[in-house]
């Protein structure tokens, strides 16, 4: 079964400043812009000799590499915790629509449970993105000013690592609810039941 590989998600989207140089000229800017078109042409043919659900992940692929690469050339031109933002939601996009599209490949429950786990991946990592931003812009604005300043951007990151667990916590129910499909009378309830229990809810 292909599942959503959260590991390799959260190792390439670890929240760090891109490689980048103080800023991008016009005329880099426009060469790294038709270098990243010419190499999505590129990518899209070598999906040629592929077909079916095979050929929608290829194309899927080609279209999520292009669009990570262009949100990071916008990360490097103009380097601001948007920009960051943006570039680490193209990821989190990319990967997630490449696994929705690989729960094609399966039926029944296993693809309804396919899909929530690609759709809980995809909450969680977008939740630590928006939490980070938050984050990185409360402490930016802190930065050199009075302790009342700090203490604001210490509450205002501990709302958004709250906001964040609270988001992951009810896509992972949603997955848990979702694998009590496979069962029926007594024993789905038992399984939903269980599932209420662990989460809370």
């Amino acid at each position: 079964m292909n599942k959503f590989n959260m590991t390799v998600l959260a190792l390439s989207l670890a929240w760090a400043p891109l490689a980048m140089a103080d800023s991008v000229s016009k005329k880099d800017y426009a060469e790294a812009k038709a270098k990243i078109a010419t190499e999505l042409r590129t990518d899209r043919e070598k999906c040629g000799p592929f077909s079916g659900n095979a050929k929608d992940i290829c194309i899927l692929e080609a279209k999520g590499r292009e669009d990570i690469a262009m949100t990071e050339l916008e990360a490097r031109r103009e380097p601001t915790s948007k920009h960051h933002y943006k570039a680490r939601v193209a990821k989190i996009d990319a990967e997630y629509a490449v696994a929705k599209e690989r729960c094609d490949d399966l039926a029944s429950n296993r693809k309804d449970v396919c899909v929530k786990e690609a759709e809980a991946a995809e909450v969680s990592a977008k939740a630590d993105a928006e939490a980070q931003m938050k984050i990185w812009n409360a402490n930016t604005k802190a930065k050199g000013k009075s302790a009342a300043a700090h203490d604001k951007a210490a509450k205002t990151s501990a709302e958004a690592r709250s906001d964040a667990a609270s988001e992951k916590l009810d896509a992972n129910y949603d997955v848990a609810k979702e694998k009590c499909d496979v069962y029926a009378g007594a024993s789905k309830e038992h399984c939903l039941i269980q599932a209420k229990a662990h989460f809370g809810k």
